[in-house]
């Protein structure tokens, strides 16, 4: 071996590790990158909507021709339309998830269940809005209100739910199915005490991603049952109600004389919520995968 240690660093190796440290090194700014935008944007809400955040701003009405007050009721609308569009997405996107990886087989009818729940996705939101409105507004008679603002909103997150569900079902390894089912256990029994409980984490993914999404979005609920100005709160989902996305359009397009800060702190008020619900999911997803036992 002529004096050579028979596990020396060649210079082969020695040049992918230089490779590998310029990959990664590469990956760490691109994902820097990723970041500075949030930054700068969280940056110039802060900014310019800090001075306006106060509690009376939080608890109180619009007022002065919604150049004054707060945004409570934009609130509390906001927590109505996407409480009511969570209700109704999550379950029906479970269990379309449960059946297309469970019990559905692969055969044309399910590629084009698949096929659809793609194109769903894809969907501009507006579309989704007219679609509302022709569907629950008009056909359905609804009329203006959360129930159709938020059923437009579920049909609109369905493919986010489903999709992330049937990710993290396939993830469950098929032997912890095969162990249960040679112990006699039913299908849907192994599902329920088996596969769920450790998909959960990505079933809350898609969950809160369906919030994050509801919470954000205008067209679909500016036709359907958000509404310019209200005196009152809502009591019922047959009522309409104001919406924090639909009154930051409104100030900032609609509104002459409205001052610089209240735009900028409804905009930091509904970012801030969005990544309330982000955070409090990353915290439940890191709990639950503590608790997982592989």
């Amino acid at each position: 071996m002529n004096g050579a240690l028979p596990f020396a660093t060649t210079d082969v190796t020695r040049a992918s590790r230089r490779r590998e440290s310029a990959v990664r090194g590469l990956l760490g700014i691109v994902t820097a990158l990723l970041i500075l935008p949030l930054l700068a944007i969280l940056g110039l809400l802060i900014r310019h909507g800090a001075p306006a955040l106060t509690m009376d701003f939080l608890l109180t009405a619009p007022a002065a021709g919604m150049t004054a007050g707060g945004i409570f009721p934009t609130i509390v609308g906001t927590l109505w339309l996407v409480g009511v569009s969570l209700a109704v997405a999550a379950p029906i996107g479970v269990l379309a998830a449960i059946y297309l990886n469970e019990y559905a087989g692969d055969h044309w009818g399910t590629r084009i269940v698949n096929l659809a729940i793609v194109n769903l996705a894809g969907v501009p939101s507006i579309v989704h809005a007219l679609f509302g409105v022709g569907a629950f507004v008009l056909f359905l008679h609804l009329g203006t209100s959360i129930l159709s603002a938020s059923l437009t909103l579920a049909i609109m997150t369905l493919p986010v739910i489903i999709a992330s569900t049937k990710e993290a079902l396939a993830a469950v390894p098929m032997s912890f199915r095969q162990a249960c089912w040679v112990l006699g256990a039913s299908r849907w029994q192994t599902i329920r005490h088996v596969v769920l409980p450790n998909s959960i984490q990505g079933i809350l993914t898609g969950v809160i991603l369906q919030v994050s999404r509801a919470a954000g979005e205008t067209a679909p609920v500016m036709f359907t049952g958000a509404a310019f100005y209200l005196p009152f709160l809502p009591q019922s989902v047959h009522d309409q109600c104001m919406a924090l996305s639909m009154h930051l359009f409104t100030l900032s397009t609609q509104v002459p004389g409205v001052p610089e800060a209240l735009p900028y702190a409804t905009a930091l008020v509904l970012v801030g919520l969005v990544m309330s619900v982000n955070l409090t999911s990353i915290v439940l997803r890191s709990y639950l995968r503590s608790r997982r036992k592989w």
